[in-house]
């Protein structure tokens, strides 16, 4: 890279008259290496950004027509991959980023002219003062060349040493010079007292405009003060790293990944150094010493970025998958991670599909980060207050506007940041423990963990009956769960906020209960249609015994992790896993200050880790998108749940002792047998109920479901004595 930038390029200036320049300079190219470059006033003009001083250039002055142009060490190997060719076609041209480029120069534009335009009366202003000194500058000049000033110390000088004749010389011919310029500067006068007033009356007035409007222009830029110019500068850009290969080079020998005097321990460079296709850093490809790989790498990116004289913030590294020892550097111009990427699109209010990815945020190279949220679970973790909510509130936003999922809100903390999901949701639950939003939160979450495991026997048993051509491979398709003959078909998106409380209840067996139906739900329930969103600030060191074992398999099997600031590593490595820290993403590591607010890894989601700046949805903003999807669910006729006004059953129940109750002498029985006389023995609690609901919830609190042969048929069953035993390992153990 040979020319500064920043986030706003400049005016382009003349480069032919530097190389230009520089074939003529006499200096060997070490020697011009570095060296200060000087350009004429019109170059200098001809700038209408001005910079802050270069990292690398503290005695860069554009005022002064003097910029640094870095030139790599020659001979340096900077070899190009094999089979890669330079682009026809710059990269910021290209069809895909040609969009991006023009709305930078636009808005570039955009601001210049109104800049400008704002301080036009000030300009004016400016343009007549200088022009008049200008004028007066230029009348002093002339009146010095008539008077031919030199001539008087040279007078003073003959007469001093007593020499008349050269005196008389001297003086004859001051005499004859100034009459000879007085009468050129009366010819000159003339022809303007001539000329003016023909000109004022044969000229077009656009004429005289234009020519007025030059002359000022020349005056003004020949009265104006040293060091000044005629207008102000629209943009500044920050500091910058101008990076070429000696700066790269001197970063990874210091950091310890290579020696330059051994010649098979050499860095060296896999594509020439250029600026990305943003214009918002440099980048190059590195190809490590043999023996050097990734995580060699990735453990010294700060040492890197000390080499390169810039913050850790600004240096990413990227895997290349043709080989280990093979990566690309990147170094931002700015910190990216410190700037906001706005609010989020769902503010347009338009329905979305959960078929297609949630837009997240943007990465540190500025590129739009997605996330696919159908098949997966997403786990969330952070500190307190460093965005884990808003990036769980964006990820749900987006389910809830698509008007045909079934939303599930289970918030932990009990905390504002849900309320408003209440307008759509299909069932919510609120805190631990009895409060105003919610009287009895646990008997009411087994409840919904319940009718979710119901939900998920009934799309399967839907879907297995279906025809291969309404459902290929079996599984749940957008179709499908779109048609309004399936009303059962509907994907189902739980979110489970600060997850971790509902396993470190009072109830040790009610946590083992909850424990088990979270731990089946997500092992079973992606090929149903179930979305399972977890978000958490203490994601290890929860519970004991299976309570913990279930809590770390639920906690691990999420095949999507956000991570953003952690406490330390070991919080990092239990949301994003072992496997990421070793390739050197540690959340612990992150930035901290509320600028670097909702910034975090994602991780899983593809080959590439980003850095994701999430956007932001606040309060009002989740208010006013749910009032939307409400209205698209209202307008279709689907509203579901509590959003809906029905209210589930509250009715406190023991499945086990129901079950043997309406068993009674019967040793063993089947599920549509049982679940026939639980609805006509208990219609308050068990109207409606299906054999598969029975049956899953009672597998879920440990009951497993046999074959039981009745009046010569063989069906799937339970057995009293099974049943018997769950209550004991429940009621006895206390686990």
């Amino acid at each position: 890279m040979t020319e500064p930038m920043g986030h706003e390029l400049p005016d382009p200036i003349d480069l032919d008259a530097h190389r230009a320049r520089r074939d003529d300079d006499s200096r060997t190219q070490d020697e011009r290496a570095g060296a200060l470059v000087p350009l004429s006033p019109g170059e200098v003009e001809s700038m209408d950004t001005a910079y802050e001083i270069a990292i690398d250039d503290a005695d860069d002055d554009p005022a002064t027509g003097k910029v640094m142009v870095p030139v790599d060490t020659p001979g340096l190997p900077v070899p190009v991959a094999d089979g890669v060719r330079l682009p026809i076609i710059p990269t910021h041209l290209r069809p895909q980023n040609l969009r991006a480029t023009t709305t930078r120069t636009l808005a570039r534009a955009g601001h210049v002219t109104a800049f400008h335009a704002v301080r036009s009366p000030w300009y004016a202003t400016k343009f007549g003062w200088f022009a008049s000194r200008g004028l007066t500058r230029i009348v002093g000049k002339q009146m010095r060349w008539w008077w031919v000033p030199n001539s008087v110390a040279l007078e003073q000088k003959a007469a001093d040493a007593g020499e008349l004749k050269e005196w008389e010389k001297i003086h004859r011919q001051l005499k004859a010079t100034r009459m000879w310029r007085g009468g050129v500067l009366a010819l000159q006068n003339l022809g303007l007292l001539i000329a003016a007033p023909v000109l004022w009356n044969a000229a077009p007035a656009a004429g005289l405009v234009a020519g007025a409007v030059a002359a000022v222009a020349g005056l003004a830029h020949y009265g104006r003060p040293a060091g000044q110019t005629l207008v102000g500068t629209a943009v500044v850009a920050p500091r910058f790293r101008k990076l070429n290969s000696d700066i790269v080079l001197r970063a990874y020998y210091a950091a310890g990944l290579g020696k330059f005097d051994k010649a098979d321990q050499e860095v060296r460079f896999g594509s020439p150094m250029s600026r990305d296709a943003r214009n918002t850093g440099s980048q190059v490809v590195v190809d490590l010493p043999y023996g050097k790989g990734w995580s060699d790498v990735a453990g010294a990116r700060e040492k890197i970025a000390s080499g390169l004289d810039v913050h850790v913030n600004q240096v990413f590294l990227t895997p290349d998958k043709t080989s280990s020892r093979r990566h690309t550097l990147f170094v931002a111009d700015r910190d990216p991670l410190a700037v906001p990427v706005g609010r989020t699109d769902l503010l347009d209010c338009k329905p979305r599909s959960i078929w297609e990815p949630v837009k997240l945020g943007k990465d540190e190279r500025d590129a739009l980060v997605t996330l696919s949220l159908m098949w997966n679970s997403l786990l969330i973790g952070a500190q307190p207050r460093k965005g884990k909510t808003f990036l769980a509130r964006l990820v749900a936003l987006h389910a809830a506007s698509d008007p045909y999922v079934k939303l599930i809100i289970a918030d932990g903390k009990n905390s504002p940041d849900w309320l408003a999901f209440k307008k759509v949701a299909h069932r919510t639950v609120f805190g631990t423990h009895p409060n105003p939003n919610d009287n009895n939160p646990i008997e009411r979450l087994n409840a919904v963990l319940d009718e979710v495991l119901a939900h998920i026997d009934k799309v399967n048993s839907i879907l297995t009956s279906l025809p291969v051509a309404m459902c290929p491979d079996g599984k749940l398709t957008k179709e499908l769960a779109r048609d309004p003959r399936y009303p059962d078909l509907r994907v189902m998106v739980l979110v489970m906020e600060e997850f971790q409380v509902y396993f470190e209840t009072e109830d040790q067996a009610v946590n083992k209960e909850i424990a088990a139906k979270l731990s089946r739900i997500q092992a079973v329930g992606p090929s149903a249609g179930i979305i399972i969103e977890s978000s958490s600030q203490k994601p290890s060191g929860v519970g004991a015994g299976d309570v913990a074992r279930l809590f770390n398999r639920y906690r691990d099997n999420h095949s999507l992790r956000a991570a953003l600031k952690c406490g330390n590593r070991i919080v990092s490595e239990a949301i994003l896993g072992g496997d990421a820290y070793a390739e050197g993403f540690d959340a612990a590591s992150l930035p901290v200050g509320d600028e670097y607010r909702g910034v975090g890894y994602l991780y899983g989601a593809s080959d590439h880790t980003p850095t994701v700046r999430t956007f932001l949805a606040d309060a009002t903003d989740a208010d006013k998108i749910l009032t939307a999807c409400r209205k698209y669910r209202e307008q279709l006729g689907i509203l579901t749940g509590e959003a809906a006004g029905e209210e589930m059953e509250r009715a406190s129940r023991d499945v086990l002792a129901d079950l043997l109750a309406v068993m009674g002498p019967d040793g063993r029985a089947h599920w549509d047998t049982l679940a026939g006389r639980l609805a006509s023995q208990m219609p308050e609690q068990y109207d409606g109920t299906t054999p598969d609901a029975i049956s899953a919830q009672a597998r879920a609190l440990g009951v497993p479901s046999v074959n039981v042969k009745r009046d010569g048929v063989v069906r799937k069953g339970v057995s009293a004595d099974d049943i018997r035993a769950a209550m004991s390992r429940r009621d006895g153990s206390g686990t």
